[in-house]
């Protein structure tokens, strides 16, 4: 299951032979469409034209969660399909990568408010109870003492209590993304990034891999673009909506072990997380702003009307406000939201009240697969690869997929018993000695990350740059001051580990890479 040169050198030269399914973007639908379609017997290669993760699936909460906006907007359906997959990751898929967190409303936002947080918690328990493999998988919603307040959240003034629910926050979401694409190698498909799909004209899929434009006759072409999706299918709608984050040092709020939960003034479904990392960060987020125009390539970025709402937000309920100097670093992604006429709709206009279904729909020999979201991604996948099997008159009916443990995944009394760090073990699963082995000691000084973790990138995960390792493989780049602190480390295990490249690569420096949209 190596991303490593050698694979690379083999999948490029079987770069041009026929495949049943051609997969056109890396990120988390993707790659669990290639996964899904390789363990079903079929021949696939993914193309994607920067690195594994480059697009939006980087730029998620990193929480795998079950649904309670859904069923504010009475959407009971999406609420259960939520519940059911969060329940797959955290017990089958990837439980290694997937903890329980709670989320605490604190007294301190408003009883009613803890009131109407705390019964939107019971009602997702009876969903979660609901679905197969929920019932026990997370603790159940209650009200909370003011000491458990206390010692969840340090930043809140002391003396109230509070609710809490609990949900699934991943380790993070490009490694989610990296294991279901090492996965999919390990069943047979061809994982290419730096490898562009420039044209499709009818079976023949046109493909550019540094340079070298080669055809390859694909039975079907699954368009998992996100939000650049409608570059290859003009039958799709989609309304961009930008969700933006705040990174903030984890001292700063004194080290909180809980999601921070406060509502947005006048809203009763949606809230601003400040959600503590295993990196001694703290993510404040989420917004929710529509985007006109064309969908740009480059990273979005917060607008400042959004680092205001979200810093004004949060301050509510503290006792030492944060302002924007406590801010070192900022992250923004593109939800592919479809319109209303394609999907269905929520209550409103806004892109908050849009509905988060996702759209499968044929064009030709392409198949697109858009909206959704990171936690539904093997449901979505499902669904695609059953209708590329009907297209195609072979590959198994039913998918496997939903018992189909990931690479590193392992039941959790087995994680508990490995010899490694626990950190590495939450990230790598049963490889974490492997990568514990091959170096303890940390990228920059005073974040976690070791070299260990860069030169198995390079070894067995496909980074092939700078931005690969920095921006995906580990997160650092999250902070732009830790990230210029380790380029060197990465330019060292670039070199050390890498063997001789086919053609070229994503610059050391470039980081806003982004898959095709074609």
């Amino acid at each position: 299951m190596r991303l490593d040169a050698a694979r690379r050198d083999r999948d490029l030269d079987r770069l041009g032979a026929a495949v049943d399914v051609l997969v056109v973007g890396g990120g988390v639908t993707g790659a669990g469409v290639a996964l899904d379609a390789a363990a079903r017997g079929l021949s696939v290669l993914l193309c994607e034209r920067a690195d594994l993760a480059a697009g939006t699936s980087r730029w998620s909460s990193k929480l795998v969660h079950g649904g309670l906006r859904y069923l504010a907007h009475g959407e009971i359906g999406l609420a259960r399909e939520s519940a059911r997959e969060r329940a797959v990751l955290m017990g089958v898929t990837a439980p290694h990568l997937v903890r329980p967190l709670p989320f605490c409303v604190p007294a301190v936002a408003g009883w009613d408010v803890a009131a109407v947080a705390g019964l939107g918690g019971v009602l997702g328990d009876g969903v979660r109870t609901s679905v197969r493999g929920g019932r026990g998988s997370l603790p159940r919603a209650r009200r909370v003492s003011a000491a458990e307040v206390a010692a969840w959240l340090p930043a809140v003034p002391p003396g109230g209590g509070g609710v809490a629910f609990w949900d699934g926050q991943l380790a993070d979401d490009a490694r989610l993304v990296v294991a279901l694409a090492r996965t999919a190698a390990g069943y047979g498909a061809s994982v290419l990034t730096g490898a562009s799909v420039v044209g499709v004209d009818g079976r023949t899929v046109h493909v550019d891999v540094g340079g070298r434009r080669v055809a390859v006759e694909a039975g079907v072409v699954v368009n998992a673009a996100g939000v650049w999706s409608a570059a290859l299918d003009d039958g799709i709608r989609l309304v961009p909506s930008r969700g933006s984050h705040l990174v903030v040092r984890a001292e700063r709020l004194g080290h909180p072990a809980a999601a921070l939960t406060v509502p947005l003034p006048g809203s009763r479904s949606r809230y601003v997380f400040a959600l503590p990392q295993d990196t001694g960060l703290v993510f404040l987020g989420i917004t929710d702003e529509p985007v006109g125009g064309p969908v740009p390539d480059d990273d979005p970025q917060p607008s400042p009307a959004e680092v205001e709402q979200l810093l004004t937000t949060v301050n509510r309920v503290l006792a030492d406000p944060l302002s924007s100097a406590d801010v070192v670093g900022a992250y923004a992604g593109l939800r592919p939201l479809v319109l209303p006429a394609a999907a269905g709709t929520g209550p409103g206009d806004a892109t908050a009240d849009l509905s988060r279904k996702h759209l499968l729909h044929r064009s030709g020999s392409v198949l697109t697969v858009v909206g959704g979201k990171l936690t539904t991604y093997r449901a979505m996948a499902e669904e695609t690869v059953d209708a590329a099997v009907g297209v195609l008159g072979r590959g198994a009916r039913r998918s496997v997929t939903a018992r189909l443990p990931l690479v590193g995944a392992a039941p959790r009394r087995v994680l508990d018993r490995i010899d490694a760090p626990p950190r590495l073990v939450a990230r790598y699963g049963t490889e974490a000695p492997q990568v514990h082995a091959l170096g303890a000691d940390p990228v920059v000084a005073g974040r976690p990350e070791t070299v260990g973790e860069l030169r198995f990138a390079v070894r067995a995960e496909g980074a092939r740059s700078v931005a690969d390792l920095l921006d995906r493989r580990t997160r650092i780049g999250l902070v732009p001051a830790d990230r210029a602190a380790a380029v060197p480390a990465a330019e060292a295990a670039l070199t050390l580990e890498a063997a001789p490249r086919r053609d070229p690569g994503e610059g050391a420096g470039q980081r806003n890479a982004r898959p095709s949209p074609r």
